[in-house]
């Protein structure tokens, strides 16, 4: 009697430590098939990486050679203008830099750029207000013409991954609060730069 006692408690016992073991399993399974979420967690839009973007020769508007290959390993946000900069590209040019200081001590992973797609000149007052951009002459350029948009790309501002890739794009009227914590989030996860 006291046998079987023992032997229906370990049997128990068992199913249990068993049931433990696999219910993390079963559940993982489930919500992987059932309980997908619909929605992403990220503010800007992903975009579909095809391949790096080219690392076409480019000039700084003070004459300096450029590419954007001499910016591997930093992560880029990337704004496309004209050089008078109106309105809509002041405050593109000022989010970014507000949202590059919100990064604190990673905000040195982070670069600026501003493509002017015209041949106008930008006032010194903007050089003056947004040190720390890299401007550049970027009119009729290879790298220009893979810079996808829905509408116009001096609507959005863009985000280049530090192995060169233009992965995301941010809507025209920005959250630049989103904007903040999708660059955290990226910073947090990256292994690179």
């Amino acid at each position: 009697m006291l046998k079987e006692t023992t032997t229906r408690t370990n049997k128990k016992k068992l199913s249990l430590l068993m049931a433990i073991m696999i219910a993390p399993i079963a559940l993982s399974y489930m919500l992987f098939y059932w309980g997908a979420p619909s929605t992403s967690v990220n503010y800007g839009e992903l975009l579909k990486v095809e391949q790096a973007l080219p690392n076409t020769g480019l000039h700084k508007t003070n004459g300096e050679a450029f590419n954007i290959g001499q910016l591997r390993g930093k992560w880029v946000m990337l704004a496309v203008d004209s050089g008078e900069c109106g309105e809509l590209c002041r405050e593109q040019l000022y989010y970014m830099r507000q949202v590059r200081l919100m990064q604190n001590k990673k905000m040195d992973r982070i670069e600026r750029v501003w493509l002017i797609d015209d041949n106008k000149a930008p006032a010194n007052g903007i050089k003056e207000d947004f040190k720390g951009t890299i401007f550049i002459n970027a009119q009729e350029s290879k790298l220009l013409k893979e810079i996808p948009a829905r509408i116009s790309q001096r609507d959005h501002i863009y985000i280049i991954d530090p192995i060169g890739n233009l992965m995301m794009r941010f809507p025209k009227n920005i959250d630049p609060a989103k904007m903040a914590k999708d660059i955290k989030r990226l910073l947090k996860v990256s292994r690179i730069g």
